[in-house]
Protein backbone atom coordinates (compact mmCIF):
# COMPACT_ATOMS: atom_id res chain seq x y z
CA UNK A 1 0.00 0.00 0.00
CA UNK A 2 2.48 2.31 0.89
CA UNK A 3 4.41 1.39 -2.20
CA UNK A 4 1.40 2.33 -4.24
CA UNK A 5 0.65 5.42 -2.65
CA UNK A 6 4.79 6.64 -3.45
CA UNK A 7 3.89 5.50 -7.25
CA UNK A 8 0.69 7.53 -7.47
CA UNK A 9 2.44 10.83 -5.61
CA UNK A 10 5.28 10.82 -8.44
CA UNK A 11 3.01 10.62 -10.86
CA UNK A 12 1.15 13.51 -9.91
CA UNK A 13 4.09 15.08 -9.03
CA UNK A 14 6.20 14.39 -12.34
CA UNK A 15 8.09 17.62 -12.45
CA UNK A 16 9.52 18.16 -8.79
CA UNK A 17 10.30 14.64 -9.23
CA UNK A 18 12.25 14.71 -12.53
CA UNK A 19 14.14 18.04 -10.89
CA UNK A 20 14.49 16.43 -7.51
CA UNK A 21 16.37 13.56 -8.86
CA UNK A 22 18.53 15.69 -10.88
CA UNK A 23 19.53 18.05 -8.73
CA UNK A 24 20.18 14.92 -6.07
CA UNK A 25 22.41 13.12 -8.56
CA UNK A 26 24.37 16.18 -10.75
CA UNK A 27 24.02 18.88 -7.78
CA UNK A 28 27.00 20.64 -9.92
CA UNK A 29 25.65 20.99 -13.10
CA UNK A 30 26.55 24.69 -14.32
CA UNK A 31 24.53 26.34 -17.24
CA UNK A 32 21.18 24.56 -16.24
CA UNK A 33 18.51 26.20 -17.78
CA UNK A 34 15.07 26.23 -16.61
CA UNK A 35 12.77 22.89 -16.73
CA UNK A 36 15.63 21.42 -19.29
CA UNK A 37 16.92 18.51 -17.32
CA UNK A 38 19.49 15.94 -19.39
CA UNK A 39 21.48 17.06 -22.39
CA UNK A 40 24.18 19.07 -21.12
CA UNK A 41 27.67 19.19 -22.03
CA UNK A 42 30.97 18.99 -19.52
CA UNK A 43 31.03 22.66 -18.39
CA UNK A 44 34.89 22.79 -18.72
CA UNK A 45 35.14 21.42 -22.63
CA UNK A 46 37.96 22.13 -24.31
CA UNK A 47 37.08 23.70 -27.97
CA UNK A 48 37.76 20.72 -29.67
CA UNK A 49 35.21 18.63 -27.88
CA UNK A 50 32.66 21.86 -27.91
CA UNK A 51 32.94 21.75 -31.95
CA UNK A 52 32.78 17.99 -32.23
CA UNK A 53 29.32 17.97 -29.87
CA UNK A 54 28.14 19.71 -32.75
CA UNK A 55 27.87 16.41 -34.74
CA UNK A 56 26.14 14.81 -31.24
CA UNK A 57 22.67 15.16 -29.76
CA UNK A 58 23.07 17.14 -27.00
CA UNK A 59 20.57 20.19 -25.66
CA UNK A 60 22.28 22.47 -27.73
CA UNK A 61 23.22 20.89 -30.90
CA UNK A 62 19.79 22.15 -32.96
CA UNK A 63 20.50 25.69 -31.05
CA UNK A 64 23.45 25.94 -32.86
CA UNK A 65 22.41 24.26 -36.28
CA UNK A 66 19.56 26.76 -36.75
CA UNK A 67 21.63 29.90 -36.37
CA UNK A 68 24.69 28.44 -38.26
CA UNK A 69 22.60 27.47 -41.31
CA UNK A 70 20.56 30.84 -41.54
CA UNK A 71 23.87 33.05 -41.22
CA UNK A 72 24.57 31.08 -44.96
CA UNK A 73 21.00 32.32 -46.20
CA UNK A 74 21.27 36.26 -44.87
CA UNK A 75 25.32 35.39 -46.45
CA UNK A 76 24.08 34.12 -49.52
CA UNK A 77 21.41 37.62 -49.77
CA UNK A 78 23.74 39.90 -48.45
CA UNK A 79 26.15 38.52 -51.26
CA UNK A 80 23.48 38.78 -54.13
CA UNK A 81 22.86 42.41 -53.43
CA UNK A 82 26.50 43.31 -53.64
CA UNK A 83 26.85 41.65 -56.76
CA UNK A 84 24.10 42.15 -58.44
CA UNK A 85 23.31 45.85 -57.51
CA UNK A 86 25.68 49.06 -58.10
CA UNK A 87 26.07 49.45 -54.19
CA UNK A 88 28.50 51.99 -54.17
CA UNK A 89 27.45 54.33 -56.21
CA UNK A 90 23.63 54.19 -55.33
CA UNK A 91 23.19 55.09 -51.45
CA UNK A 92 19.26 54.09 -51.78
CA UNK A 93 20.63 50.25 -51.27
CA UNK A 94 23.25 50.87 -48.26
CA UNK A 95 20.11 50.96 -45.13
CA UNK A 96 19.27 47.41 -47.09
CA UNK A 97 22.94 46.70 -46.85
CA UNK A 98 23.64 47.28 -43.15
CA UNK A 99 20.39 45.64 -42.19
CA UNK A 100 21.36 42.13 -44.10
CA UNK A 101 24.84 42.23 -42.77
CA UNK A 102 22.90 42.77 -39.35
CA UNK A 103 21.52 39.12 -40.24
CA UNK A 104 24.55 37.93 -41.07
CA UNK A 105 25.81 38.57 -37.49
CA UNK A 106 23.18 37.74 -35.41
CA UNK A 107 22.54 33.86 -35.89
CA UNK A 108 26.44 33.66 -36.41
CA UNK A 109 27.51 35.15 -32.84
CA UNK A 110 24.38 33.15 -31.46
CA UNK A 111 25.74 29.67 -33.09
CA UNK A 112 29.05 30.43 -31.65
CA UNK A 113 28.06 31.55 -28.34
CA UNK A 114 26.64 28.26 -28.06
CA UNK A 115 28.92 26.11 -29.47
CA UNK A 116 31.99 27.58 -26.84
CA UNK A 117 30.01 28.86 -23.76
CA UNK A 118 30.69 25.12 -22.00
CA UNK A 119 34.07 26.05 -22.32
CA UNK A 120 34.07 27.35 -18.64
CA UNK A 121 32.43 30.59 -16.76
CA UNK A 122 34.46 32.83 -18.03
CA UNK A 123 33.70 31.71 -21.80
CA UNK A 124 29.82 30.99 -21.05
CA UNK A 125 29.93 34.65 -20.35
CA UNK A 126 32.05 36.51 -22.58
CA UNK A 127 30.16 34.09 -25.91
CA UNK A 128 26.90 35.42 -24.49
CA UNK A 129 28.39 39.12 -24.41
CA UNK A 130 29.40 39.18 -28.35
CA UNK A 131 25.83 37.35 -28.60
CA UNK A 132 23.51 39.85 -27.16
CA UNK A 133 25.60 42.70 -29.24
CA UNK A 134 25.00 41.68 -32.01
CA UNK A 135 21.30 41.34 -31.35
CA UNK A 136 21.87 44.63 -30.44
CA UNK A 137 23.40 45.59 -33.76
CA UNK A 138 20.37 43.82 -35.97
CA UNK A 139 17.74 46.01 -33.78
CA UNK A 140 20.07 49.17 -35.17
CA UNK A 141 19.79 47.59 -38.89
CA UNK A 142 16.05 47.39 -38.84
CA UNK A 143 16.16 50.47 -37.56
CA UNK A 144 18.34 52.19 -40.39
CA UNK A 145 16.03 50.67 -42.78
CA UNK A 146 12.78 51.12 -41.57
CA UNK A 147 14.17 55.18 -41.46
CA UNK A 148 14.21 54.42 -45.18
CA UNK A 149 12.18 52.61 -46.48
CA UNK A 150 9.22 51.48 -43.68
CA UNK A 151 8.01 55.02 -42.62
CA UNK A 152 4.90 56.28 -43.31
CA UNK A 153 4.23 58.99 -45.99
CA UNK A 154 2.55 61.14 -43.20
CA UNK A 155 5.81 60.83 -41.21
CA UNK A 156 8.88 62.03 -44.04
CA UNK A 157 10.77 64.47 -42.64
CA UNK A 158 8.72 64.91 -39.17
CA UNK A 159 10.97 65.56 -35.66
CA UNK A 160 9.94 61.94 -34.80
CA UNK A 161 12.08 60.87 -38.21
CA UNK A 162 15.02 63.39 -38.02
CA UNK A 163 15.65 61.64 -34.75
CA UNK A 164 14.64 58.29 -35.59
CA UNK A 165 18.80 56.69 -36.30
CA UNK A 166 20.34 59.13 -33.21
CA UNK A 167 17.52 57.32 -30.64
CA UNK A 168 18.18 53.97 -32.75
CA UNK A 169 22.04 54.12 -32.08
CA UNK A 170 21.53 55.33 -28.63
CA UNK A 171 19.23 52.33 -28.41
CA UNK A 172 21.74 49.87 -29.55
CA UNK A 173 24.33 51.11 -26.96
CA UNK A 174 21.72 51.13 -24.48
CA UNK A 175 21.11 46.97 -25.07
CA UNK A 176 24.22 45.92 -25.04
CA UNK A 177 25.25 47.69 -21.83
CA UNK A 178 22.11 46.34 -20.06
CA UNK A 179 22.18 43.05 -21.62
CA UNK A 180 25.73 42.33 -20.33
CA UNK A 181 25.01 43.69 -17.20
CA UNK A 182 22.15 41.46 -16.28
CA UNK A 183 24.49 38.61 -16.43
CA UNK A 184 26.31 39.55 -13.50
CA UNK A 185 22.96 39.49 -11.33
CA UNK A 186 22.14 36.15 -12.53
CA UNK A 187 23.31 34.06 -9.87
CA UNK A 188 21.84 36.37 -6.81
CA UNK A 189 18.95 37.40 -8.92
CA UNK A 190 17.68 35.17 -11.69
CA UNK A 191 14.73 36.03 -12.34
CA UNK A 192 16.03 39.79 -11.90
CA UNK A 193 18.59 39.11 -15.15
CA UNK A 194 16.04 37.76 -17.13
CA UNK A 195 13.92 40.72 -16.44
CA UNK A 196 16.65 43.10 -17.56
CA UNK A 197 17.81 40.71 -20.38
CA UNK A 198 14.03 40.76 -21.93
CA UNK A 199 13.76 44.68 -21.34
CA UNK A 200 17.30 45.13 -23.14
CA UNK A 201 15.84 43.73 -26.79
CA UNK A 202 12.23 44.38 -25.98
CA UNK A 203 12.54 48.03 -25.78
CA UNK A 204 14.79 48.57 -28.87
CA UNK A 205 11.82 46.20 -30.97
CA UNK A 206 9.05 48.52 -29.59
CA UNK A 207 11.02 51.65 -30.48
CA UNK A 208 12.11 50.64 -33.74
CA UNK A 209 8.53 49.34 -35.19
CA UNK A 210 6.89 52.86 -33.88
CA UNK A 211 6.73 53.68 -37.60
CA UNK A 212 5.37 50.30 -38.71
CA UNK A 213 2.78 50.07 -36.31
CA UNK A 214 1.77 53.43 -36.60
CA UNK A 215 1.63 52.28 -40.43
CA UNK A 216 -0.01 48.94 -40.05
CA UNK A 217 -2.91 49.87 -37.03
CA UNK A 218 -3.75 53.14 -36.33
CA UNK A 219 -2.92 55.27 -39.30
CA UNK A 220 -6.20 56.40 -41.73
CA UNK A 221 -6.96 58.35 -44.52
CA UNK A 222 -4.28 59.98 -46.74
CA UNK A 223 -0.45 59.14 -46.27
CA UNK A 224 -0.71 55.72 -44.44
CA UNK A 225 1.37 53.63 -47.10
CA UNK A 226 -1.04 50.71 -48.31
CA UNK A 227 1.14 48.62 -50.38
CA UNK A 228 2.03 45.19 -51.37
CA UNK A 229 4.18 44.96 -48.01
CA UNK A 230 1.87 45.72 -45.05
CA UNK A 231 0.23 42.17 -45.45
CA UNK A 232 4.04 40.98 -45.34
CA UNK A 233 4.83 43.30 -42.26
CA UNK A 234 2.07 41.71 -40.46
CA UNK A 235 3.53 38.55 -41.03
CA UNK A 236 6.96 39.27 -39.85
CA UNK A 237 5.17 41.04 -36.95
CA UNK A 238 3.41 38.19 -35.60
CA UNK A 239 6.01 35.80 -35.49
CA UNK A 240 8.22 38.64 -34.07
CA UNK A 241 5.54 38.26 -30.60
CA UNK A 242 5.50 34.47 -31.11
CA UNK A 243 9.39 34.67 -30.95
CA UNK A 244 9.21 36.85 -27.74
CA UNK A 245 6.93 34.97 -26.47
CA UNK A 246 8.90 31.83 -26.38
CA UNK A 247 11.63 32.82 -25.06
CA UNK A 248 9.69 34.56 -21.79
CA UNK A 249 7.36 31.58 -21.24
CA UNK A 250 9.91 28.83 -21.23
CA UNK A 251 7.22 26.18 -23.33
CA UNK A 252 6.12 23.48 -23.82
CA UNK A 253 9.00 22.18 -21.73
CA UNK A 254 8.04 23.90 -18.46
CA UNK A 255 4.89 21.43 -18.92
CA UNK A 256 6.93 18.31 -19.45
CA UNK A 257 9.86 18.80 -18.05
CA UNK A 258 12.60 16.20 -19.08
CA UNK A 259 10.22 15.61 -22.20
CA UNK A 260 11.96 18.30 -24.57
CA UNK A 261 15.21 18.38 -24.00
CA UNK A 262 16.64 17.57 -26.93
CA UNK A 263 14.55 18.83 -29.78
CA UNK A 264 11.34 20.57 -29.20
CA UNK A 265 12.54 22.72 -26.18
CA UNK A 266 11.66 26.46 -26.18
CA UNK A 267 14.76 27.79 -27.09
CA UNK A 268 15.20 26.00 -30.57
CA UNK A 269 11.16 27.26 -31.52
CA UNK A 270 12.43 30.53 -30.64
CA UNK A 271 15.92 30.05 -32.73
CA UNK A 272 13.28 28.72 -35.40
CA UNK A 273 10.39 31.61 -35.14
CA UNK A 274 13.20 34.69 -34.92
CA UNK A 275 14.78 33.20 -38.26
CA UNK A 276 11.46 33.31 -40.22
CA UNK A 277 10.22 36.81 -39.20
CA UNK A 278 13.86 37.83 -40.00
CA UNK A 279 13.25 36.48 -43.71
CA UNK A 280 9.46 37.87 -44.21
CA UNK A 281 11.23 40.95 -42.29
CA UNK A 282 13.59 41.01 -45.02
CA UNK A 283 10.94 40.40 -47.84
CA UNK A 284 8.44 43.28 -46.82
CA UNK A 285 11.95 45.63 -46.63
CA UNK A 286 12.46 45.28 -50.21
CA UNK A 287 9.12 45.12 -51.10
CA UNK A 288 9.12 48.57 -49.76
CA UNK A 289 12.30 49.53 -50.75
CA UNK A 290 11.17 48.62 -55.02
CA UNK A 291 7.26 50.32 -54.77
CA UNK A 292 8.35 53.15 -52.65
CA UNK A 293 11.59 54.11 -54.42
CA UNK A 294 10.76 57.10 -56.61
CA UNK A 295 8.99 58.64 -54.23
CA UNK A 296 11.20 58.55 -51.25
CA UNK A 297 14.37 59.43 -53.49
CA UNK A 298 12.03 62.78 -53.84
CA UNK A 299 10.75 63.74 -50.53
CA UNK A 300 12.76 61.93 -47.89
CA UNK A 301 15.93 63.05 -46.02
CA UNK A 302 19.06 61.85 -48.13
CA UNK A 303 20.66 58.67 -47.07
CA UNK A 304 24.22 59.45 -46.39
CA UNK A 305 26.86 57.76 -45.04
CA UNK A 306 26.71 59.26 -41.88
CA UNK A 307 22.92 57.36 -41.11
CA UNK A 308 23.55 54.56 -42.69
CA UNK A 309 27.03 52.84 -42.89
CA UNK A 310 28.74 55.21 -40.30
CA UNK A 311 25.89 54.85 -37.78
CA UNK A 312 26.72 50.95 -38.21
CA UNK A 313 30.18 51.25 -37.50
CA UNK A 314 29.79 53.48 -34.42
CA UNK A 315 27.74 51.05 -32.83
CA UNK A 316 29.99 48.59 -33.60
CA UNK A 317 32.89 49.81 -32.36
CA UNK A 318 31.27 51.19 -29.02
CA UNK A 319 29.85 47.53 -28.52
CA UNK A 320 32.97 45.98 -29.08
CA UNK A 321 34.19 48.44 -26.16
CA UNK A 322 31.13 47.62 -23.30
CA UNK A 323 32.09 44.02 -23.90
CA UNK A 324 35.54 44.90 -23.56
CA UNK A 325 34.77 46.86 -20.44
CA UNK A 326 32.60 43.50 -19.15
CA UNK A 327 35.17 41.19 -20.15
CA UNK A 328 38.14 42.25 -18.77
CA UNK A 329 37.03 42.00 -14.61
CA UNK A 330 36.35 38.10 -16.14
CA UNK A 331 39.61 37.81 -17.92
CA UNK A 332 42.25 39.37 -15.17
CA UNK A 333 40.14 39.17 -12.00
CA UNK A 334 39.18 37.12 -9.65
CA UNK A 335 38.40 33.32 -11.20
CA UNK A 336 34.36 33.09 -11.17
CA UNK A 337 33.52 30.13 -9.04
CA UNK A 338 33.25 27.54 -11.28
CA UNK A 339 30.13 24.98 -9.77
CA UNK A 340 31.03 21.82 -11.87
CA UNK A 341 32.08 19.36 -9.96
CA UNK A 342 35.16 17.80 -11.28
CA UNK A 343 33.29 14.21 -10.99
CA UNK A 344 30.09 15.46 -11.89
CA UNK A 345 28.36 13.87 -15.45
CA UNK A 346 25.25 14.78 -16.87
CA UNK A 347 25.37 11.96 -19.18
CA UNK A 348 26.90 8.86 -16.79
CA UNK A 349 30.38 9.19 -17.90
CA UNK A 350 33.58 9.96 -15.86
CA UNK A 351 34.35 13.79 -16.41
CA UNK A 352 37.59 14.79 -17.18
CA UNK A 353 39.72 17.74 -15.60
Amino acid sequence: MLVQLIVIFVLLNEKWFLCYVVRTLFPFQAFQEDSIIFGYRHPRSSATDCVLSLFQLTNETLNVWTHFLSTWYFLWKLMTVLLMKDVWYDEYTWPLLVFLFSCCVYPLASSCAHTFSTMSTRAHHICYFFDYGALSLYSLGSGISYSAYIIPDAWINSTFHTCYIPVAVFNTIFSTSLACYSRFSERQSPRLSKVLRILAFVYPYLFDNIPLFYRLFLCVGEGCTVNEANSIHIQHTLLAFLTGFLFAAHLPERLAPGRFDYIGHSHQLFHVCGIIGTHFQMKAIETDMVLRRSQLLVSAPAITFNNTLGAALVCVCISLGIICIYSLPLLYGTPPRNTANKDACTDGKKCKD
